[in-house]
């Protein structure tokens, strides 16, 4: 595969047959002897990952040619020195923004390309981002992200997975779906990559032209207009095995979810966690 769109968009760009994880493969090239070679926004994609990984230790597997894996290095800083780690929270909620208005747009394109048009009964679909990092249609996953901090801290690698056209039967949970699933029409990989890579761009060089003030940036304000969780009755799984459910509400400088807790109404504010929708 070409990707001609995608390689307009960032500095270095190379697309992989077969790899065990992206993520691997570029933490590798950005801590190794070859790292100057590879600069802020580099990126690693195939369509055949075989040692994928998800939060929490999950293992991420998908069929050959029908999603993508993603890896992009950032390299963030400001006035020539590193951003501080301590702002490093924020960029899979931002890597998550910049995936939800890209998967939103291809939803767009992919519904208007149908040879029979939707009607004005038809449903229109939801795209949000689940806290923390992940992208939904009508409340089924299409994309996720794991990032990883580079052994010098001075950087990260910010890996994506994106269903894009799995059928039904290759779906890895009854909680996943795909772009072409939700569509009804092959998608175009290269041109919803671009828009991912352009808008994580876009919002990573607002972030870091602000020193990591995500209220300045507008960063926190485009992750609350775009987060589903927010507003939602949930269940978190806290680091501990003790569950926590609630109203997410907020969320607060730091990227973390604000929670009101159901059983007193207390706030919680919650840095880490799995977080369940839950529907009465």
């Amino acid at each position: 595969m070409e990707f001609p769109l995608s390689r307009e968009v960032v500095p270095r760009f190379e697309y992989l047959a077969e790899t065990g994880s992206t993520n691997d493969v570029l933490v590798g090239h950005a801590a190794g002897t070859d790292a100057a070679a590879w600069p802020d926004l580099s990126t690693v994609v195939t369509d055949n990952q075989t040692r994928g990984r998800g939060r929490l230790g999950r293992t991420w597997l998908a069929p050959t040619g029908k999603s993508l894996a993603v890896s992009v290095l950032l390299r963030p800083r400001v006035g020539g020195a590193p951003l501080p780690v301590d702002h490093f929270g924020w960029f899979p909620l931002l890597a998550g923004a910049a995936m939800t208005r890209a998967v939103r747009a291809a939803v767009e394109a992919g519904l208007a390309a149908r040879a029979a048009p939707p009607d004005e009964d038809s449903p229109r679909h939801e795209v949000t981002l689940k806290w923390p990092n992940d992208v939904l249609i009508d409340g089924y996953k299409v994309s996720g992200i794991l990032s990883e901090l580079l052994p010098d801290a001075r950087g990260l690698v910010i890996g994506t997975g994106l269903n894009v056209s799995l059928d039904e039967h290759d779906l890895p949970t009854l909680t996943s779906t795909s772009l072409q699933l939700v569509t009804g029409t092959p998608p175009d990989p290269d041109a919803v990559l671009a828009h991912y890579l352009t808008e994580l761009r876009v919002l990573t060089a607002a972030f870091v032209a602000a020193n990591g003030d995500p209220v300045r940036s507008g960063l926190l304000q485009a992750v609350t207009e775009l987060c589903g969780t927010l507003g939602s009755v949930v269940r978190v799984q806290l680091p501990g095995g003790t569950d926590l459910v609630g109203t997410a509400i907020a969320l607060d400088r730091s990227g973390r979810l604000i929670v009101e807790d159901q059983a007193d109404g207390e706030l919680q504010a919650v840095a880490a966690g799995d977080v369940t929708h839950l529907r009465y």
